[in-house]
């Protein structure tokens, strides 16, 4: 498997390829397992399988980070998992990703950029859409504060707006 991830992960980089391990999704399922369609043969199998498969991510996922490939953080947002999407920054800075901020830039700018959207969305600049996202505490510090929601803009728009306790 390591030589094997190793090759893809070099054709990646080299044709511009970006990379989303998607790691909630397989936490997602095992947390919710009640939760989806009783095919039982196919339920209980892929099951079994998704279980082995978070470490195995990790390991694909350091290979692709050594072999400079673009990795993002995105979600399938199955069963469960709408509005715990902040869950993969916190996965994927345990299994593989060092550096908080890192984790981070995957989810936002750089995720953008994959969409072909890095000169509209997924940074604070000027002619950007006004989505921001602020959390009570500091990322660099512990990378679990993406789950203190305090502020959310769209489009200029305020949703949610509360205030932050002092520390």
């Amino acid at each position: 498997m390591e030589r094997s991830s190793t090759t893809h992960a070099a054709l990646m980089k080299s044709r511009g390829t970006y990379f989303d391990p998607n790691f909630l999704v397989i936490n997602n399922y095992l947390e919710n397992k009640p939760k989806f369609p009783r095919n039982r043969e196919l339920h209980e199998e892929g099951f079994r399988f998704d279980g082995k498969a978070l470490p195995v991510r990790g390991k694909v996922l350091q290979m692709a980070l050594a072999k400079k490939v673009k990795v993002v953080l995105g979600t399938d947002a199955v069963a469960g998992a709408h509005g715990r999407n902040s869950e993969e920054f916190i996965i994927a800075s345990r299994k593989a990703i060092s550096r908080r901020m890192d984790a981070i830039v995957s989810g936002t700018s750089l995720a953008a950029e994959s969409l072909g959207l890095g000169t509209q969305i997924g940074s604070i600049a000027a002619g950007y859409q006004a989505d921001i996202v602020a959390v009570d505490g500091d990322v660099s510090k512990d990378i679990t504060v993406v789950r203190k929601v305090v502020f959310v803009m769209k489009d200029g728009k305020v949703f949610r707006n509360q205030a932050v306790t002092a520390k």
